[in-house]
């Protein structure tokens, strides 16, 4: 196992570095700008290696590109309503970057930032900090935000997110990586097998701000509970006005400290993963953007509509405004802990 550090380029002038770790058969490339997980090569049923994250060669692309490809995002991953929440008797506004609504921590979030990157060889991971003052995007209490990744040599990957406050304030960390199982640059991933633990998905109004109910996915668009192709139901507008998912789903519990979240297949590559979490829900995400203004990525190429799938663990989106929805209030003293666990698979 190894790590190499070096410069990715550069932000304004400030330095954005790359951490290069590999274990077993599997390589990953984590920059210090959204603390990205920019690249990461498994091999198929056959042996070849893949990148099979998307991403962009350069710091800029990641600035200029929208979708927040491999970002951490935070302080609030997701949707506020109306940029705005109360909590302990006191509303506060937030940055209404997704008008009127707050997406992602704002026009600045975790996601547009420069974290500090550490190497810890003895221990095999890459540990990412950063530190925002009260009143960043219009949050209270000044916070530490730790991201660490470890890539071990089953081949998984850990990516495990922590975050202390100085005052109560609200916390949800979401890992927005796009896969594609066939590789980064091999088109859509309409033909590759989801499968998602959830029995319930939070359906959305207007700005695709949950509704507050917690409705039953069987006999829907959203029914992954047993495998299938992503593009199944993906144009059914009836379901999915925007012709591709974009929503939440609650996932069941299982009594034991991780859940399983999803488990995704490309059938032809034989590639293959799960996700494992902490955490309540995961917002399935077809990187429907794409098919709006296409980008360049990595090696020349071209994402378009559904080029990927993000599968965010996280809180629920709009919690803070919605009490039955599962808190997500950070306190001085506590500490936020999100953990994720990849494992990849070849089937």
């Amino acid at each position: 196992m190894s790590i190499q550090k070096s410069i990715f380029g550069t932000i304004d002038g400030a330095p954005v570095e790359a951490f290069d770790i590999e274990a077993g058969q599997a390589r990953a490339t984590i920059i210090t700008y959204a603390a990205a997980l920019s690249r990461l090569f498994v091999p198929d049923g056959d042996g070849r290696q893949a990148d099979i994250v998307l991403g962009y060669d350069d710091p800029a692309s990641y600035v200029q590109n929208r979708g927040s490809a491999g970002a951490i995002c935070g302080r609030y991953a997701n949707r506020i309503a109306d940029a705005r929440f109360t909590l302990d008797g006191e509303t506060y506004s937030l940055s209404p970057n997704e008008a009127p609504n707050h997406i992602h921590g704002g026009f600045r979030g975790f996601s547009k930032r420069i974290w500090t990157g550490e190497a810890d060889t003895a221990n095999k991971t890459v540990r990412l900090t950063l530190q925002r003052p009260d009143g960043d995007e219009g949050y209270p209490g000044a916070v530490t935000t730790t991201v660490t990744y470890r890539l071990t040599d089953d081949p998984a990957l850990e990516i495990v997110m922590e975050t202390t406050t100085d005052r109560p304030t609200v916390v949800n960390l979401a890992y927005h990586g796009y896969w594609n199982l066939a590789g980064h640059d091999s088109g859509h991933v309409r033909d590759q097998h989801l499968l998602i633990e959830a029995d319930h998905y939070t359906p959305v109004g207007p700005g695709k701000i949950p509704t507050g109910e917690l409705a039953p996915v069987a006999g829907t668009a959203f029914d992954f509970r047993a495998s299938r192709p992503i593009g199944a139901m993906i144009d059914d507008t009836t379901q999915l006005p925007e012709a591709g998912y974009d929503h939440n789903f609650c996932l069941n519990e299982n009594g034991q400290p991780l859940r399983r979240a999803a488990r995704a297949v490309d059938p032809v590559s034989r590639r293959g993963l799960e996700i494992w979490t902490n955490q309540p829900g995961v917002q399935f995400y077809t990187a429907n953007h794409f098919g709006k203004v296409p980008a360049v990525g990595k090696g020349g190429a071209v994402y378009d509509r559904h080029a990927g799938f993000a599968l965010e663990t996280q809180n629920f989106p709009n919690a803070p405004n919605i009490p039955h929805f599962p808190s997500a209030v950070l306190r001085p003293g506590e500490t936020y802990l999100h953990v994720m666990r990849i494992p990849f698979l070849v089937v």
